[in-house]
């Protein structure tokens, strides 16, 4: 299994699930050292990969990697992520442009290159979005788009790597990580964020990263979501209801 952006938030979160759930996991992340931090929390030996998914050829070497290591690639869990926010007439247009080489060009390569052995495996994708990319969000719209186009992504490719390969998404809602003091607002604007959205939440706060991989987990079970391809699943506290 491969599991990107996996060395903070989310992705450490989502690597600790999968991999006390027994999976093999190879672990993508920019540095080394949160990598190693999170297998010495975990407790047992993780592959890591320290790559950015966005450079050339970057999709062929992790996945040949995880291939090396364990003789077999069975799941991709695509969770590496960017944000800027910013509204229409301040964000920079090359913030949009990474934020598409990160949400939606780096995971369809990566998706790409992994196919022989998913088909192999009859294995399964799971897409980490947002619910950004099904609600609107004024201030956010450029993010919104670029997960709103990972979404599509996802539904067209359950459709169209059937049977074989499942595809699916989850989209969490506010969850407390790195990324939000990463998006290009002020410590003012981040904490003015983070009361708007609890306060726009049914339950009433941010959810913890292990709620989402609890998530992935059961998504990549097929004995339990073996049936399942094609859903963009809202792990959000209540936001999208």
């Amino acid at each position: 299994m491969v599991v990107t952006g996996a060395g903070t938030g989310i992705g450490s979160c989502i690597a600790e699930c999968v991999a006390m759930a027994g999976a093999d996991v190879t672990v993508v992340g920019r540095r080394q050292a949160p990598l190693d931090e999170l297998a010495e929390r975990v407790g047992k030996a993780l592959h890591a990969v320290p790559a950015d998914i966005t450079a050339p050829g970057a999709a062929e070497r992790i996945i040949q990697a995880a291939v090396d290591r364990f003789g077999k690639l069975d799941a991709v869990v695509n969770n590496a992520g960017v944000a800027r926010f910013g509204r229409l007439e301040e964000i920079d247009p090359a913030e949009f442009d990474t934020m598409l080489r990160v949400n939606v060009r780096a995971p369809a390569e990566l998706i790409r290159c992994a196919l022989p052995q998913l088909r192999a495996k009859r294995g399964s994708v799971v897409n980490v979005s947002s619910v950004g990319g099904a609600l609107s969000m004024p201030g956010r719209a450029f993010y919104g788009a670029s997960k709103a186009a990972l979404n599509s992504l996802t539904r067209s490719l359950a459709r169209e790597l059937a049977p074989q390969v499942r595809v699916n998404a989850i989209l969490p809602g506010p969850v407390d990580t790195p990324m939000w003091r990463d998006a290009g607002m002020t410590e003012a604007e981040q904490r003015k964020l983070h009361d708007d959205l609890s306060a726009a939440t049914p339950m009433g706060r941010f959810g913890d990263g292990h709620e989402i991989g609890r998530w992935v987990c059961c998504l990549l079970d097929p004995n339990l979501s073996g049936w399942v391809t094609g859903a963009l699943i809202p792990v959000d506290g209540g936001r999208t209801a």
